[in-house]
């Protein structure tokens, strides 16, 4: 990682830390990841689908995105073997299998096994803080698992988006922990 010193101004103006505490015990810096309007940030998953990655957890697998959906954008369907919590920050957003709407200013919990289709509906964007505790298995209509989303291919899906889009393949890199 490198030091933020090091760091370009755009980098600086999306990020930042300080050393750590006791970073003698090889702890990692805290991390602070600023609102932007820079659009390199976000990486496509799906038409009208991305997500802001803001942290990877590689103790525990967890990580925490924003993530955007336009209308007409869907979330394929997915299980989660661990907890989810979600907190909707704009817009709106449902899943195909429930009754209910998200919307700005909800919180929603999705216990472990809960399998799902994520839409937006409405004309505005979706934007909703994600803390995924752990990976995203994709199922097909027959419930086979067809992808394994896990940190380890996010953070590879992130270093191919940035490196393409000028903000350099190690940008990601701070945001692991």
């Amino acid at each position: 990682m490198k030091d933020i010193a090091q760091q370009t101004d755009a980098v600086k103006a999306m990020m930042t830390w300080d050393p750590p505490v006791y970073g003698q015990f090889g702890m990692k810096p805290e991390l602070v990841n600023y609102a932007s309007e820079d659009e390199r940030l976000w990486v496509p998953i799906e038409p009208n689908v991305w997500y802001r990655p803001l942290f990877f957890d590689m103790t525990t697998g967890s990580h925490c995105e924003i993530l955007r959906v336009k209308r007409g954008g869907i979330l394929s369907r997915h299980r989660h073997p661990t907890p989810v919590h979600g907190f909707v920050i704009k817009g709106e957003w449902r899943y195909l299998e429930h009754s209910w709407t998200a919307k700005a200013g909800s919180h929603v919990y999705e216990p472990p096994g809960e399998e799902h289709t994520l839409t937006c509906d409405n004309d505005d964007e979706m934007q909703t803080f994600f803390f995924i505790d752990g990976p995203v298995l994709y199922v097909d209509e027959n419930d086979v698992v067809t992808y394994v989303e896990d940190n380890l291919g996010l953070i590879r899906q992130c270093r191919e988006h940035f490196a393409a889009n000028g903000l350099g393949a190690d940008f990601v890199d701070a945001l692991i922990r």
